[in-house]
C-alpha cells in the first residue's frame, strides 16, 4: 500500500482534556489540537465527566487538527486511540444516551464497599485473577454503584438494554454510530472483571459485582483493524486499528519493548509501568499486574504503580487556591529557594495510590513556619510528586529484585527541569527525556500504524526514538535519605485521615 503523504491520527482522550495529534512516517508531530472539558465534583471524593462532552470535544479537536494541517480524510491512513482508563460509562444500547455521568478513575465513592470486599477475604482471589488490588480506582465497583443507585438502571441492564464501556469503547461506539461495541485487553485489564491469564471476562467476578454479561464489550488486541469510521466527522471510512489505555500506550510510545524497561508518565497522576515480558508477575509490594499490550497472539505483561495526584497538584495550586498564575512558573519558583524550608506536601487529594492504597488519606502540608513562602509551598508540591514516584520505584525494584538502568519519562510536566532533576536525585537513577513528549499519542499511532503496515515492524520504530536530555543524580546521597525520611514522616501524618 502506498502511504506517501499520509498521516496517522492519534486520539488521546485524557482526564482533563481531549486531544488529537497527526504523526508522519518519521513519528514527528504534524499538528496538535487540544480542548479541556468540565470536571464535576458533586460531593467530596466524587469526580464525574459528561460522556457527551468527551465526545464533542474529541470530535472537535479531530476536525481542528486536520484543518490546522490542511489535510482531508484521504490523507489519514488510520486512527489509534489512547484513553484515560477505568473511567466508567453506561449508555442505552438503542439510543446511545448515557444513563449517568462518567464516573472518573479518581472517584472514591465506592471506597467503603471496597473495604467490605477486603474484609470478606476477596483480596487474594481478585489479585490472582485480575492482577489488581481491591480499590475504588477500578471500574467494577463504579458499574455496580450506577446499577444500584440510578433508578431503573439495574432492570434495564438485566434486560440487555445497556452497554458498559471505558472511554475507548465509548469513542469507538461514537466513531461507528453504534456499530462496534469493543474494547482492548489493556483497558479490560483495568476493570477488575477481566482474567489477565485467560484473557476473558470472569464470570465469578461478574457474579460478585452483580453485573450482567450482556453489558460488556468484546475484547480485542491492541494492534488490528477493528472497523472503519462511520461518522460525520469524516467524509469517508478510515480504519481504526490501534487501541490501548493511555499508560500502556505511553510505554509502547517510549519503545519500552524489552523486559525490565520502564517509563513514568507525569500527567494528572503519575504512572510508572515496567515491562515484565510474557508472564504476569504478581506483586508482593502493592503494585498492579496489568497487560502491557497484545500484538497478534503474543501478550506482554507489566507491573504498574499509580500515583493518583501528580500534575493535578499544580493544577490545584493554580485553580484551587490561586497560589500561582500558571503551571510554567513553578520551575522558576522552586529554583528561587535553596530548599523546601522544611515543608512537605503530601498531595493525597484523592487518597494515596501505590504502594499505600490508602483510600482515606488526605492532602497534607506539614512543616510550615513564619518563614514559609509561596515558593517553598510550590517547591514542596513538586517534590511531593517525585517522592511518590520514588516509593513506586522502590516497590518495583523489590518485586523484580533488580534496579532499572534508567527511567524514561513523558507527559506535560516533564518540561519542568527542576522536577526532572529532583526526580533523578531522589531515585539515584538517570531520568531520560525523549524528543517527542507526546508519547501516549505516539504509542497509539504506532499500534495503529503497525496493524496496516504503515510501519513495518518494531525495529523500524526503535530507530525513531531519540533523546532530548538525561538528568543524572547530583545531590549527595545523605541529603536524599534525609529528605525521604521527612517525606515518609509526612505521609504517616496524612494517612487514614478521612475514616
Amino acid at each position: 500500500m502506498n502511504f506517501r503523504n499520509k498521516y496517522v491520527l492519534a486520539i488521546d482522550q485524557g482526564t482533563t482534556s481531549s486531544r488529537a495529534i497527526l504523526f508522519n512516517h518519521q513519528g514527528t508531530i504534524i499538528t496538535l489540537a487540544q480542548k479541556p472539558f468540565q470536571q464535576y465534583f458533586p460531593k467530596p471524593g466524587w469526580v464525574e465527566h459528561d460522556p457527551n462532552e468527551i465526545w464533542y470535544t474529541q470530535s472537535s479537536v479531530i476536525k481542528e487538527a486536520m484543518a490546522k494541517a490542511d489535510v482531508t480524510d484521504s490523507h489519514i491512513a488510520c486512527i489509534g486511540i489512547a484513553n484515560q482508563r477505568e473511567t466508567t460509562i453506561i449508555w442505552d444500547r438503542e439510543t446511545g444516551f448515557p444513563v449517568y455521568n462518567a464516573i472518573v478513575w479518581q472517584d472514591r465513592r465506592t471506597a467503603d464497599y471496597c473495604e467490605e470486599l477486603k474484609s470478606q477475604g476477596w483480596a487474594e482471589r481478585i489479585q490472582q485473577k485480575t492482577g489488581l488490588v481491591i480499590d475504588a480506582y477500578f471500574s467494577a465497583t463504579k458499574i455496580k454503584w450506577i446499577l444500584d443507585n440510578v433508578k431503573g438502571i439495574r432492570e434495564r441492564a438485566e434486560r440487555g438494554e445497556l452497554c458498559f464501556g471505558t472511554v475507548d469503547t465509548w469513542l469507538v461506539w461514537k466513531l461507528t454510530r453504534g456499530a462496534q461495541f469493543i474494547t482492548d485487553v489493556t483497558n479490560a485489564s483495568r476493570t477488575m472483571l477481566f482474567n489477565i491469564r485467560t484473557l476473558q471476562w470472569d464470570q465469578e467476578l461478574l457474579d460478585l459485582f452483580t453485573i450482567p454479561t450482556s453489558m460488556l464489550p468484546q475484547v480485542k488486541g491492541c494492534s488490528e483493524v477493528y472497523c472503519e469510521t462511520s461518522t460525520p466527522v469524516f467524509k469517508k471510512g478510515i480504519p481504526v486499528s490501534g487501541m490501548a489505555g493511555d499508560q500502556q500506550a505511553a510505554l509502547f510510545g517510549q519503545l519500552c519493548v524489552e523486559d525490565g524497561m520502564l517509563k513514568t508518565t507525569y500527567g494528572t497522576g503519575c504512572f510508572m509501568i515496567l515491562n515484565t515480558g510474557k508472564e504476569p508477575v504478581l506483586s508482593q509490594n502493592n503494585l498492579l499486574t496489568t497487560i502491557a499490550w497484545k500484538l497478534g497472539d503474543q501478550t506482554t505483561y507489566a507491573l504498574e504503580g499509580s500515583v493518583f495526584v501528580g500534575g493535578a497538584v499544580v493544577q490545584w495550586l493554580r485553580d484551587g487556591i490561586g497560589l500561582i498564575p500558571n503551571a510554567s512558573i513553578t520551575e522558576q519558583m522552586a529554583k528561587s529557594v535553596s530548599d523546601n524550608g522544611g515543608v512537605y506536601f503530601v498531595p493525597a487529594l484523592t487518597g494515596l495510590g501505590a504502594p499505600y492504597w490508602d483510600q482515606y488519606a488526605r492532602g497534607a502540608i506539614i512543616g510550615i513556619t513564619r518563614g514559609t513562602t509561596a515558593a517553598h509551598l510550590t517547591r514542596a508540591a513538586l517534590e511531593g510528586i517525585c517522592y511518590q514516584v520514588y516509593d513506586v520505584l522502590m516497590a518495583m525494584e523489590n518485586d523484580i529484585h533488580a534496579k532499572p538502568k534508567e527511567i524514561r519519562v513523558d507527559g506535560g510536566a516533564i518540561a519542568n527541569n527542576f522536577l526532572m532533576q529532583f526526580q533523578s536525585d531522589i531515585c539515584r537513577c538517570p531520568v531520560v527525556r525523549p524528543n517527542v513528549l507526546e508519547t501516549t499519542a505516539l504509542g497509539a499511532a504506532y499500534l495503529a500504524g503497525l496493524a496496516i503496515g504503515y510501519w513495518k515492524d518494531i525495529d523500524e520504530l526503535k530507530e525513531q526514538w531519540s533523546m532530548d536530555k538525561v538528568f543524572t543524580p547530583c545531590m549527595r546521597e545523605a541529603e536524599s535519605i534525609r529528605l525521604l525520611t521527612g517525606w515518609h514522616k509526612a505521609v504517616g501524618r496524612s494517612s487514614n485521615w478521612a475514616e
